[in-house]
């Protein structure tokens, strides 16, 4: 859903209805501002960070047994050591 707002002299911007209703944005409600290659990026501040990233990343670890990944990886460290410092 694109839409344009304007900039006011106090570097003000309002968000239309719409987006709000359809992001469930409450009037009060804190919100995040990010800038991240020449664009911003507003979302919704969330309640907590830990349950907002709980379970990101969980699909790369499907099907992977994480002990027997830990082995492996340990494992691999002894057939190539580190060269000494």
């Amino acid at each position: 859903m694109a839409k344009t707002v304007r900039l006011s002299s106090k570097r003000q911007i309002a968000i239309p209805r719409k987006v709000c209703d359809h992001l469930g944005i409450r009037i009060g409600q804190e919100l995040t501002l990010l800038e991240a290659h020449g664009r911003l990026v507003l979302m919704p501040k969330p309640r907590s960070y830990a349950d907002a990233l709980e379970g990101l990343g969980e699909d790369l670890w499907k099907g992977i047994d994480p002990l027997a990944y830990i082995r492996q990886e340990r494992a691999s460290w002894q057939k190539h050591p580190s060269p000494p410092r």
